[in-house]
C-alpha cells in the first residue's frame, strides 16, 4: 500500500491542477452581463424619419425587438404558463441551471443514440441571446455559469419579460407580440387558448413547426395535458382540441433595405431625416407586391422600384419585394447589377445627337450580321421584322436593334462608355472590346439605381446630379452638364410621343400617359429582366421585375411586366408636369442621312469571313440546315458561281446562295460575271462547320 501513495498523491495533484485550470478557463471565458436587462446599447439605433418627420419603422430584420415590446403584466397568464411549461418547467425553482432536466435529457439522448432533447433553461437562453456563441459542449458549460450569474443579478420576472420580448420566432421576428401578429394576425390579448399554446410550442423550431402542422398539433396536445388544471383551459368544460390554422400575415417591410444605409450616411446617433415619403414608400411596396402576385404564373419572383423627385434628385421611394420570401430582408434588388435590355438606347441616341445626328436622321433598318468571337451573330429586332429606311426617332421609339448597333458604331463604344460613367453608371468598367456592339442592346450589367440616376439627366435637360436619400444634403452638389439641352429634349420628345412607337408597340395603351411622359421599356435575353423607366417634368420612376436567381420568366417583358406598375406610381404622385421636350420636327437639331458604307469595287465575300466557326444545331435534322453565302460588290452581277473546296456547289443571278451545311474544314470562293468584263474571282476564305 505505501508504494501506491506517491501515485495517488500525483493523481490528486493532477486532478487539482485540472480543476484549477478548468475554473480559470471558465472564469476567463465568461462575459460581462449588462447593468440592465435590455437590448445592447448599440442596438438602439437612431430613428429614421421620412421627409415630413414620420418614422420609417422597420422591425422585422431579425435583430433586437425594439418597437413591439410588452410588459410581463400585459402578457396573458396562459401564454406565460405555456412558455414556462414548454421551455423550462422548473424556471421558478432553479438557480439558472436545471440539473434534473439536464440529466433527463442526457439519458434520453443516450437511449436514442442522437440528440432528441435539449435542457436549456430560459435563463440560459437569455444568456445565449446576449452572448451568441458557436453551439459546443464548452459553450453550454459557460452559458450555465453565466445563467447563474444572471439570476443573481436580475429577478425571475425581469428575465422572463426579456425572454418573451426577444426570443426568436422565425420569419425575422423576435418576441411574442410580433409572433402573435405574424402567425395569427391578432394582438396578444385576443388570442385563443390554442393559439397561445401554439406560440409556446413554436419556440422549439418555429420554421419547421410552422410547415409541419401535424407535429405542431401534437406538441400543443402534450402541452395542454401538462397545463390541464390551468383556469384558462378548465373554463367552458375543459380543453377541446380543434384544427389550428396559421395565418402568417405579410407585413410591409417599410424601407427595409435602405434604413441601415441611411444611418451610415448620418453618423452621430441623432434622428436621420431622409428624403423618403413614408406613404409613397408603403404604396410602392404594396403596388410591387400586387404586381408580382399577378405575374407569379409567369415565374417572376423579385422586383424593385425607385421614385425620384427631380427637385434635387431626392429619392422618394425605394421599394424591394421578394414574393417567395416576403418577410425576409434579403438582397437589395435596387443595387444588383442586371442586364438592362434596351434601356440604354435613349442614352446612346442622346450621345449621337451630341455628335451630329437628329431625330430626323434616316438610317437603314436591314438585316445585320457581325463577327463575334469566331462566329457570326445575326442581329434582329424584337418582332424579327425589318423596316428599311427609318428615322432615328422611329428607331428609338420602336427600340429597333439594327439602328442602335449603327448608332453605337457612329459614336464609338469607348466614347459611349465614357458618357455612361459620367452619368454614374460605374459598373460597366470593362474594355469596350469586351462588350462589342452588344453594348447598345444591353449585354453589360447595370443597377436600377444607376439607370434611374442616368435618366434624371435626360429629364433635367442634360444636367446630371447624383441621387440623394437626404432631404437636406450635407454638402452642396453642383450639376454636371452631360448632354446639351437640345439633345436631351430631343430624346425626351421621342420617348414621349406615342406615334413614334407604332411600328413595334402599336397603339400601346399602357405606354400612353395623361400628361406628356417619356417612357422606355427593356427586356434582357430569355426574359430574365424586365424594365420600365418613365419620367415627366417632375419625377422619374424606374421599375425592374425578374428573378435574382437569374432564372428566366415566362415571357415577362418590359411592356408587360413593370410598365403597369410605373404607370400606377406616376398616377399615385398626383398632378403631373409634362416632360420638357422638343418636337422631333422642330429643327432643334440638324437632319442628316446616315450614309451606307460603300460597296467594294472588286467582288468580295461578305459572308462567310475567313476563320468563321459554324456549328450544326442538334435540334434540327442535318439535311435541313443551311448557311447563306453572300457577295459584296458595287457592280451588278449577271451570274455568280459558288465553289466549295474546288467543287461547284451552286450558281445563279443573285449575290447570295443557300448552301447545305457539311461538317469539316472548307474553303470558298466565287466567280462573278457581269457581261461587261471578264469573269472576276473573289479571294478564297476558310471556314469550319462543327
Amino acid at each position: 500500500m505505501p508504494a501506491f501513495r506517491p501515485w495517488v498523491r500525483a493523481c490528486a495533484g493532477m486532478t487539482a491542477l485540472a480543476v484549477v485550470v478548468l475554473l480559470a478557463a471558465t472564469v476567463l471565458a465568461q462575459r460581462a452581463l449588462p447593468e440592465r436587462l435590455v437590448p445592447p446599447q448599440d442596438a438602439r439605433r437612431p430613428p429614421v424619419l421620412d421627409r415630413q418627420g414620420s418614422p420609417l419603422q422597420f422591425v422585422h430584420d431579425g435583430g433586437w425587438n425594439l418597437a413591439e415590446q410588452v410588459n410581463l403584466a400585459d402578457v396573458p397568464p396562459l401564454l406565460v404558463a405555456a412558455v414556462i411549461g414548454a421551455e423550462d418547467r422548473r424556471f421558478d425553482t432553479h438557480a439558472g441551471i436545471d440539473w434534473r432536466g439536464r440529466a433527463a435529457a442526457l439519458w434520453q439522448n443516450l437511449r436514442a443514440g442522437r440528440v432528441v432533447r435539449g435542457a436549456s433553461t430560459i435563463s440560459e437562453q437569455v444568456v445565449r441571446l446576449l452572448h451568441p456563441r458557436e453551439r459546443t459542449l464548452w459553450s453550454r458549460w459557460i452559458e450555465g455559469w453565466e445563467a447563474m450569474r444572471l439570476e443573481r443579478r436580475f429577478s425571475k420576472p425581469e428575465i422572463l419579460e426579456f425572454y418573451l420580448n426577444q426570443v426568436p420566432y422565425g420569419a425575422n421576428r423576435r418576441g411574442v407580440r410580433p409572433a402573435a401578429q405574424y402567425y395569427f394576425g391578432r394582438s396578444l390579448e385576443t388570442l385563443a387558448p390554442r393559439e397561445m399554446l401554439a406560440l409556446a410550442v413554436l419556440l422549439r423550431a418555429p420554421s419547421r413547426l410552422a410547415r409541419d402542422t401535424e407535429a405542431l398539433d401534437a406538441g400543443i396536445g402534450r402541452l395542454a395535458q401538462h397545463l390541464r388544471s390551468h383556469p384558462a383551459l378548465a373554463e367552458g368544460g375543459g380543453w377541446q382540441p380543434a384544427p389550428l390554422r396559421l395565418a402568417r400575415q405579410s407585413t410591409p417591410l417599410a424601407a427595409a433595405h435602405v434604413v441601415d444605409h441611411l444611418r451610415q450616411l448620418v453618423p452621430g446617433g441623432g434622428p436621420v431625416h431622409s428624403s423618403l415619403d413614408a406613404a409613397l414608400q408603403a404604396d410602392a411596396e404594396r403596388f410591387l407586391r400586387e404586381r408580382l402576385h399577378d405575374l407569379q404564373r409567369e415565374g417572376a419572383r423579385n422586383g424593385a422600384a425607385l421614385v425620384v423627385d427631380l427637385d434635387g434628385n431626392r429619392i422618394r421611394a425605394w421599394a424591394v419585394v421578394d414574393a417567395a420570401h416576403p418577410q425576409t430582408v434579403g438582397i437589395d434588388a435596387v443595387r444588383v447589377p442586371r442586364q438592362p435590355g434596351s434601356t440604354l438606347k435613349p442614352l446612346l441616341y442622346a450621345t449621337a445627337f451630341e455628335r451630329g445626328w437628329s431625330p430626323a436622321t434616316r438610317i437603314d433598318d436591314a438585316p445585320l450580321a457581325e463577327r463575334v468571337n469566331g462566329g457570326l451573330h445575326a442581329y434582329r429586332n424584337y418582332s424579327r421584322v425589318h423596316y428599311g429606311s427609318v428615322t432615328v426617332a422611329e428607331a428609338l421609339g420602336n427600340s429597333l436593334n439594327i439602328p442602335a448597333i449603327k448608332a453605337l458604331q457612329f459614336v464609338g463604344a469607348d466614347h459611349f462608355l465614357g458618357v455612361l460613367r459620367r452619368l454614374g453608371i460605374t459598373g460597366l468598367d470593362r474594355h469596350p472590346r469586351f462588350y462589342g456592339d452588344g453594348l447598345a442592346l444591353g449585354n453589360g450589367e447595370v443597377t436600377l439605381y444607376e439607370l434611374v440616376q442616368a435618366y434624371t439627366a435626360l429629364a433635367r435637360e442634360g444636367r446630371f446630379r447624383p441621387l440623394t436619400l437626404l432631404e437636406q444634403p450635407r454638402a452642396v452638389v453642383r450639376d454636371t452638364v452631360v448632354f446639351s439641352a437640345a439633345a436631351a429634349r430631343a430624346t425626351s420628345a421621342v420617348l414621349s410621343d406615342p406615334a413614334m412607337r407604332l411600328l413595334e408597340f402599336g397603339d400601346g395603351g399602357l405606354l400612353r400617359f395623361a400628361a406628356r411622359t417619356a417612357v422606355k421599356t427593356g427586356t434582357s435575353s430569355d426574359y430574365r429582366d424586365a424594365w420600365t423607366l418613365a419620367y415627366d417634368g417632375r419625377h422619374v420612376v424606374g421599375v425592374w421585375i425578374g428573378n435574382l436567381s437569374g432564372r428566366e420568366t415566362e415571357g415577362v417583358s418590359g411592356a408587360r411586366g413593370p410598365a403597369l406598375l410605373a404607370r400606377s406610381l406616376l398616377a399615385r404622385l398626383g398632378e403631373t408636369v409634362p416632360v420638357r421636350a422638343e418636337s422631333p420636327g422642330s429643327g432643334a437639331l440638324a437632319a442628316i442621312d446616315v450614309a451606307a458604307a460603300p460597296e467594294p469595287s472588286q467582288p468580295t465575300l461578305r459572308q462567310p469571313y475567313d476563320g468563321l466557326q459554324l456549328a450544326l444545331d442538334p435540334r434540327i435534322p442535318d439535311e435541313l440546315e443551311r448557311f447563306d453565302f453572300e457577295l459584296a460588290w458595287s457592280g451588278s452581277p449577271t451570274r455568280v458561281r459558288w465553289y466549295v473546296d474546288g467543287d461547284l456547289v451552286g450558281e445563279g443571278i443573285e449575290p447570295r446562295w443557300s448552301w447545305p451545311l457539311r461538317r469539316g474544314q472548307h474553303r470558298l470562293h466565287a466567280v462573278v460575271e457581269s457581261g461587261e468584263t471578264q469573269p472576276l474571282q473573289t479571294a478564297a476564305v476558310g471556314f469550319v462547320v462543327h
